[in-house]
């Protein structure tokens, strides 16, 4: 058979073997054109946690202590820092025992931290920073009238949130004043709607 016979109508041709010799290899005739398979990239680092809850930023805009919580709840205090980590999975009856002890709508645990809290917890946010603030000017060494506007101040916000009668003053920073220095806030007088005022 010669190279001739090797040729077919539509296709292509492939020589025959030379005489005295053998077939050429099919791949020295017509090398694969297919691309290489590149390699799959694997994912670099640790995954990222995920987040079931947001306890801790809330236990902290309320303003209350782990201690605190922990007395609340019953619980140790670093039951209360293992269960207020974001990625901690608590069960529905832990939920329910931090709402309570937190007093803000269960659904503000649950929701993504990028989310905007209710406004009753920004409400009772704002009634405790003000009460924080009347504490602070009851224990400084104020006059006697900016006590006696302290004290009044405080009655007004009982009066909305009995519960917030046990928050403590902000933590003083540096030298308490004097009478003689009381500052700027002996000698501005507080109008009677300051309460009001400071939540819109």
């Amino acid at each position: 058979m010669n190279a001739t016979d090797s040729y077919t109508m539509g296709g292509s041709f492939v020589p025959g073997p030379l005489a005295g010799g053998t077939a050429p290899e099919r791949s020295e005739i017509a090398p694969s054109t297919s691309p290489a398979t590149s390699p799959v990239p694997q994912p670099s680092g640790k995954p990222t946690k995920r987040r079931f809850h947001r306890i801790a930023k809330i236990r902290q805009q309320q303003g209350l202590s782990v201690r605190s919580a922990a007395r609340r709840m019953g619980v140790p205090m670093e039951q209360v820092r293992r269960e207020e980590k974001p990625d901690a999975n608590l069960s529905l009856a832990d939920l329910i025992r931090w709402q309570e002890a937190l007093e803000v709508p269960l659904i503000d645990l649950l929701v993504e931290d990028t989310g905007p809290l209710s406004a009753p917890v920004m409400a009772r946010a704002r009634w405790l920073r003000l009460m924080k603030t009347v504490k602070a000017l009851m224990e400084s060494n104020a006059s006697e009238g900016v006590t006696r506007m302290a004290e009044m101040l405080q009655q007004q916000v009982l009066e909305v949130m009995p519960e917030l009668d046990d928050v403590t003053a902000w933590h003083s920073v540096g030298q308490r004043r004097t009478q003689d220095e009381s500052g700027r806030i002996a000698e501005r007088p507080v109008s009677r709607t300051f309460a009001s005022d400071a939540l819109r």
